[in-house]
């Protein structure tokens, strides 16, 4: 059987058809690139039971990612709200949040991808920077809203890490679209990719767990990168052993 990948949904309203509701939802790159992989893509929607018990729905997937979306609301890690955050979802933070503490504990296999990353540090006890124009002088995170289209740049990887291991190089062409970062580590997390536009950290991990990957780019819009091939592969060899 193919290793299930449980992918959190965004908590949204969207428009289909004659409808215009509020829906959880995904990109379809982060199914088609988990399907590529190999793997069997899961959505997973906020659900409060499972904020208090993640158990019920991780004991059924064999992987975890978190996929890119709204900005994280600053009461969770303790900040007061920048103007420039906006369209906060408490919900979905709540959920993912319970589901990354958990998935460390348990070991899984785990990724998460721009916002995702973010969560993780959050998940740590770490904060992010809420609006890098403010901060770092520029918009090349995120030079057109809605689009990677020229969002490329490269990002510099530590040697040995398991960033670098899942790449499969050294130095990774991204796609890109965020205006918020890491700015305190959480505990237990160290940084091992750098933006070479301003030494930004691009990429975390927690050593001495299998596979506990965030990234601050997003792989599913490219296919040609490996990343998320590398937690299929994790969490294959997971559902094997159990």
């Amino acid at each position: 059987m193919r290793p299930l990948i449980g992918i959190c949904a965004a908590l949204e309203r969207a428009t289909w058809s004659v409808w215009d509701l509020q829906a959880h939802l995904l990109p379809r790159m982060y199914v088609d690139a988990v399907q590529r992989a190999g793997g069997g893509a899961v959505l997973l929607p906020a659900d409060p039971v499972w904020v208090e018990d993640p158990d019920e729905l991780l004991d059924r997937i064999d992987g975890l990612m978190l996929a890119g979306g709204s900005d994280i609301d600053p009461a969770a890690y303790g900040a007061e709200r920048d103007p420039n955050t906006i369209g906060t979802v408490p919900e979905r933070d709540a959920f993912e949040l319970a589901l990354t503490r958990r998935a460390f504990e348990l070991d899984m296999p785990y990724l998460g991808i721009c916002r995702g990353m973010q969560l993780m540090n959050v998940a740590a006890g770490g904060t992010l920077i809420q609006h890098l124009p403010d901060s770092h002088g520029h918009e090349d995170h995120r030079r057109v809203k809605g689009t990677f289209d020229g969002a490329d740049h490269d990002v510099r990887l530590e040697p040995g890490s398991l960033a670098a291991r899942a790449a499969g190089e050294r130095l990774h062409a991204t796609k890109s679209h965020h205006h918020q970062g890491v700015g305190e580590v959480g505990e237990g997390l160290v940084v091992s990719g750098w933006s070479t536009l301003d030494d930004l950290p691009e990429a975390l991990e927690r050593p001495g767990l299998r596979f506990a990957l965030g990234v601050q780019w997003h792989p599913e819009a490219d296919e040609t990168s490996r990343l998320i091939g590398a937690l299929v592969e994790e969490a294959a060899a997971a559902r094997a052993a159990r």
